[in-house]
C-alpha cells in the first residue's frame, strides 16, 4: 500500500490558488483600462433629465467619442460640473461654441432665431422666467436638463459653460434598472 503523496496535493492546490488570483489580476487590470480610458460610469442622483434619464438610474458613457469627434447638440453628456469639479452632472448639451442662448417665454432660442429650438425630449414646458441671455464661448458647451423645471443647470450655475477638456464622456445608455438607448 503507498501513502497519499502531500507534495501533489499542496501543490495542487497552489495551482488553484495562483489561477483565481492570476483571474481576479486580469479583472481588476481590465476594469481599470475600461474605466479610466474608454467608458464613463454616472449615477443620476436627481430628476433633472426626467423622462430621458430618471432618478436614480446608471449610465455608461464613451470617453473616446470626443477624441474622435466633436460633441454636438442634443448629445447628453457627463461632464465636471464648472462650479465644483469633483461632481459629475449629466446634461444634454443645448448652446455650441459662439452660440447665442436665449430663453424667453418658456423657450430656447438660437442665435437671434424667431423659432424655438425643437425639443421633443422635454419632460413638460419650461416655466416662463423673466429672458437670459448667454453667449457661448469658443470651446464651450451650454448645457440643460430635459426636465428644465426642476433641473440646476447652465442657467442658475456661477460658471455658466462647460469647456470640452471637462466632458468625460458622451452617454451611450442606462444600464441600470435595465438597459435603454439614450437619445
Amino acid at each position: 500500500m503507498t501513502k497519499p503523496d502531500k507534495t501533489n496535493k499542496g501543490s495542487s492546490a497552489l495551482r488553484e490558488l495562483l489561477s483565481w488570483i492570476q483571474i481576479i489580476v486580469i479583472a481588476a487590470v481590465v476594469a481599470f483600462v475600461l474605466n479610466n480610458f474608454l467608458i464613463a460610469n454616472s449615477r443620476v442622483p436627481t430628476g433633472s433629465m426626467e423622462n430621458t434619464i430618471m432618478t436614480g438610474d446608471r449610465v455608461i458613457g464613451s470617453r473616446l467619442s470626443y477624441r474622435f469627434g466633436e460633441p454636438k447638440r442634443g448629445d447628453v453628456i457627463i461632464f465636471h460640473w464648472p462650479d465644483d469639479e469633483k461632481m459629475l452632472f449629466v446634461k444634454r448639451i443645448i448652446g455650441m461654441p459662439g452660440d447665442k442662448v436665449t430663453i424667453r417665454d418658456g423657450h430656447v432660442y438660437l442665435n437671434d432665431s424667431e423659432t424655438p429650438l425643437e425639443e421633443p425630449y422635454i419632460k413638460e414646458p419650461m416655466v416662463v422666467e423673466p429672458e437670459k441671455t448667454f453667449q457661448v464661448p469658443e470651446g464651450a458647451y451650454f448645457c440643460m436638463g430635459d426636465n428644465r423645471n426642476e433641473s440646476m443647470d447652465a442657467r442658475y450655475w456661477k460658471n455658466s459653460y462647460v469647456y470640452k477638456n471637462k466632458i468625460l464622456a458622451k452617454v451611450l445608455f442606462r444600464y441600470w434598472p435595465g438597459i435603454k438607448g439614450i437619445h
